[in-house]
C-alpha cells in the first residue's frame, strides 16, 4: 500500500466490508475509470542512465545502503501492485527486491487477477501456508501467529497489496482470489520512516517497511527489518537534503489545525477522517 500496505491496525468491519447503495456503485465505477487513467503509459523524455539493481538513476544510486548480498530469507513475498505505482519516482518496492534472494519477491502488476488469467497467484492464494497483510477484524495479529513456531518449521507465502490506500481497498474487496489465504496485520506500535510521501495516520506505513517487519517476525531475525529499512532511510535523506519538505500524515495535520484542503461532503468520507482524530488504533481503508 506506496502508502500501503501498512497494515498495522485493525478497521471497522464497515470499512473492511464491501458496501451497498448506488453511491457506493458510483464510487467504484469512478475508482475503476480513474485507475484506467492512471495506468496509461505517460511520455517522457530521455531517461537517466539507471542502476541495474536499485532502478535508481546512477548518480542517486543507493546500493551503497544494500546489504552486499541478498538476504537469506525462507519466506516468499508477492507484491500485487497496482499499475499506477509503477510508474512513481520514490516507490519502495525495487529497494526491497533489491535486498532478496531471486524469487523470494515476486512483483504482480494489475488491478483485477482470477484463476485463468493469473493460475501462479491463484495457487499461491490457495496455499494453506500463504498470509495476506490486511487489516481488518477478520485479521489475527502476525506476532501472535508464529509465537508458538519454531524457526524453519513452516515457510509462509506474504501477499502485499501496493498502491494508495483507496487503490488497495479495491483491490482487496473485487479481488476474490484475496480472501482465500489468513488475513493477518501487524499489531506493533511503529512509526514510519518514509517521511517524504504523506500516509492518512501516523502508524500507517510503506510497502517496503510492511515487508521488513513481516519479514523479521516470521523469520525471527530483527536484523532483517534494520537492514530493508536502511536503504528507505538514505532515500528519504537524500531528498530532504535536495528540497523535498517532511509529509506530515493526514491525521497529523487534522489534529493540529494544518489540514488546507477543502473538506469532503460525503458523510461517509467525513466520518473516516473524524476517526483519524479520535481513534489511536485505526489505519483507514
Amino acid at each position: 500500500m506506496d502508502n500501503d500496505p501498512s497494515f498495522c491496525s485493525p478497521v471497522s468491519s464497515e470499512e473492511n466490508g464491501a458496501e451497498n447503495g448506488d453511491s457506493s456503485s458510483n464510487e467504484d465505477e469512478l475508482n475503476d475509470a480513474f485507475g484506467d487513467l492512471a495506468a496509461l503509459p505517460v511520455e517522457v523524455g530521455e531517461r537517466r542512465p539507471t542502476c541495474l539493481r536499485c532502478r535508481r538513476p546512477q548518480k542517486v544510486c543507493l546500493c551503497p545502503f544494500l546489504p552486499t548480498q541478498p538476504l537469506e530469507v525462507s519466506t516468499c513475498l508477492y507484491i500485487v501492485q497496482h499499475p499506477a505505482e509503477e510508474s512513481r519516482v520514490l516507490r519502495t518496492v525495487p529497494l526491497l527486491a533489491a535486498c532478496l534472494p531471486q524469487g523470494k519477491c515476486n512483483v504482480i502488476v494489475g488491478r483485477r487477477f482470477n484463476e485463468e488469467k493469473h493460475p501462479e497467484l491463484a495457487a499461491v492464494c490457495r496455499d494453506s501456508r500463504t498470509l495476506i497483510l490486511y487489516p481488518g477484524p477478520k485479521s489475527q495479529n502476525l506476532d501472535e501467529l508464529v509465537q508458538h513456531q519454531e524457526v524453519g518449521t513452516v515457510t509462509h507465502n506474504v501477499i502485499i497489496i501496493d498502491g494508495t490506500w483507496s487503490q488497495a481497498k479495491n483491490m482487496f474487496l473485487k479481488n476474490s482470489l484475496f480472501h482465500l489465504p489468513k488475513q493477518v496485520q501487524l499489531n506493533r506500535t511503529l512509526s514510519s520512516q518514509y517521511v517524504i510521501r504523506t500516509q492518512p495516520s501516523n502508524i500507517c506505513l510503506s510497502t517496503l517497511e510492511c515487508a521488513a517487519v513481516s519479514l523479521s517476525i516470521l523469520e525471527q531475525n530483527d536484523n532483517i527489518q534494520e537492514v530493508l529499512l536502511r536503504p528507505l532511510k538514505a532515500l528519504c535523506s537524500f531528498q530532504l537534503q535536495h528540497g523535498a519538505q517532511v509529509h506530515h500524515s493526514k491525521e497529523h495535520l487534522l489534529k493540529n489545525g494544518m489540514y488546507d484542503k477543502p473538506m469532503p461532503k460525503n458523510k461517509r468520507k467525513i466520518k473516516r477522517m473524524e476517526k483519524l482524530v479520535t481513534d489511536h488504533n485505526v489505519c483507514p481503508r
